[in-house]
């Protein structure tokens, strides 16, 4: 493309497609918010001046910057190529790491402390850390994607889309089917057929008007306790200006540092990982974005938000593929960050969750996810289907010891206070716990391996053998913790395909591997 014609072309803002992104993208962060909301409120039990005036405006900040950047770059993209179907990046709260700040940071010091404070500002440090270890991603991030084959990113995003995304929200749907499964139909025929609904109405919207309505028929009806009409008048009292406003809660946080640094550093890692996976994903739907100016801004939205009083990271998100599916470009991510900023800032979020139903909200999600698992074989080579497999293992592994945990902790115990031995009979707990540790780098170095090992490539995939046994030794994959020596038998097991990649690499003097039908890189 000429500089002429690039300079003369002018990239349109909104498109009538940005109509069902918009809604898409922005229930799906509504949810999010909602969910963290409900976390901080009945997990932690956070006072509501806490939550509502300083979180939650934080995220109002955090948030568009993100969304108006990503904007801005597709915008500067689409100029630059001279196209008009360039799609914006979706942002938004980090999902897995709304759990893990509140379960594994926030909840333990307030169980030690007593003091609700104190454990809002460990996970204020928390982020704060987070971000700054997805800003030093930003320079190493590009080389590791540039030598990473795309089975490999997209089979670990696509674990991560199919298990932490969309597994629990089919769960859900099947609890409230004859809600949950029209407003599925209605995703499907719109974003999966790409059939157009009457009078032009966004799939999204119509999934959740839909779905609302049949809500509160039963309601009338006295059929179900899917809504709570009582909450609706109490989600009022939420309603005001709450602006956000910086203080040194953050650096109180990091006086207490060190204990934060074991969950904080690997899951940095997996966020700039998450970003590059996402990256990749958005170029094999042909918008090739500059890694390092995403992770820049998520890195940034990570620390300003902590500074202030956000404890959730936002992130680039999953979905690029499936809201330009359907039709969005520019403008809708543009859209959900003011609207969004809009909802927050005037304490909204309340009177959404009381009014739209979460079952209406949950096959946008599933939807999601298949088009991340879809992705991940249609964009990769035929012949590293296998490797896409491989790398979904980790994800599906850490999923599955979530929900173990989560049963026992029910329970009031867990796997030690069980035994390895006995739930061996019915779950191999510990081989999964150690495939599940840093799933998502863990995702990518096995899918990395096995799809050089396939194009007999056997001196790469020994590199990143190598690189896998170090990860291991120290603790960022295959681990429950960081420490030097954190899983030494793993790592020797790495080392050992190292070995017998070049003990192949030099018995068979790079041949050239077998012919392949769909050689279609």
């Amino acid at each position: 493309m000429n500089a002429a014609a690039s300079d003369s072309f002018r990239p349109r803002w909104w498109v009538p497609g940005d109509w069902n992104a918009f809604f898409g993208l922005f229930t799906n962060v509504l949810l999010n918010v909602i969910v963290l909301t409900t976390l901080c409120l009945f997990v932690i039990k956070m006072p509501d001046d806490i939550v509502f005036g300083r979180i939650l405006p934080a995220l109002g900040i955090a948030l568009p910057i993100g969304n108006l950047y990503y904007a801005y770059l597709a915008w500067r993209l689409a100029k630059s190529e001279s196209r008009d179907d360039v799609a914006a990046m979706p942002y938004g709260p980090s999902v897995p790491h709304m759990f893990i700040v509140v379960f594994v940071i926030m909840l333990p010091v307030l169980i030690k402390t007593g003091d609700v404070i104190t454990a809002w500002q460990a996970g204020l440090a928390w982020a704060f850390i987070i971000g700054v270890v997805v800003l030093i991603g930003a320079f190493v991030g590009p080389t590791i994607r540039k030598y990473t084959p795309r089975a490999a990113m997209l089979g670990t995003l696509a674990g991560i889309s199919i298990t932490f995304i969309s597994m629990r929200p089919a769960f859900q749907m099947w609890e409230v089917p004859w809600i949950a499964l029209v407003a599925f139909a209605i995703i499907l025929i719109s974003w999966m057929a790409q059939v157009r609904l009457p009078f032009g109405m966004p799939g999204g919207l119509a999934a959740i008007i839909v779905g609302t309505v049949f809500a509160w028929i039963a309601v009338m009806l006295n059929w179900s306790g899917v809504m709570e009409p009582t909450a609706v008048g109490a989600a009022f009292d939420k309603f005001g200006l709450w602006l956000p406003s910086p203080s040194g809660d953050v650096f109180t946080g990091l006086s207490d540092v060190l204990p934060l640094l074991a969950t904080a550093i690997p899951l940095g890692i997996y966020n700039f990982t998450e970003g590059m996976n996402n990256v990749e994903s958005a170029a094999a739907a042909g918008d090739n974005y500059d890694l390092r100016k995403i992770l820049l801004a998520d890195g940034t939205g990570a620390v300003v938000g902590s500074v202030l009083g956000s404890p959730f990271p936002p992130a680039v998100y999953i979905g690029h593929p499936g809201w330009k599916a359907v039709g969005g470009r520019i403008g809708y991510s543009l859209a959900t960050g003011v609207v969004i900023a809009i909802v927050l800032f005037l304490g909204l979020t309340a009177l959404f969750l009381a009014i739209i139903p979460l079952v209406a909200i949950l096959p946008i999600l599933l939807f999601i996810g298949l088009v991340i698992g879809a992705q991940a074989f249609q964009a990769s080579p035929k012949r590293h289907a296998p490797a896409v497999v491989l790398a979904l293992v980790p994800n599906i592994a850490i999923w599955g010891k979530t929900q173990v945990d989560s049963a026992l902790g029910a329970a009031g115990t867990n796997a030690v206070e069980v035994g390895y031995d006995k739930l061996a009979t019915g779950v191999v707990y510990e081989g999964m716990e150690l495939v599940a540790g840093g799933a998502v780098l863990a995702g990518l170095m096995l899918g990395a391996i096995a799809a050089f090992i396939i194009d007999h490539k056997f001196r790469w995939a020994a590199g990143y053998a190598l690189a896998a046994a170090a990860l291991a030794f120290f603790g960022f994959i295959h681990a429950e913790v960081l420490a030097v020596a954190a899983e030494p038998t793993v790592a020797l097991g790495y080392v050992f395909i190292a070995a017998a990649c070049l003990l192949v690499a030099y018995t068979q003097k790079d041949e050239p591997p077998p012919a392949f039908d769909d050689d279609d890189d």
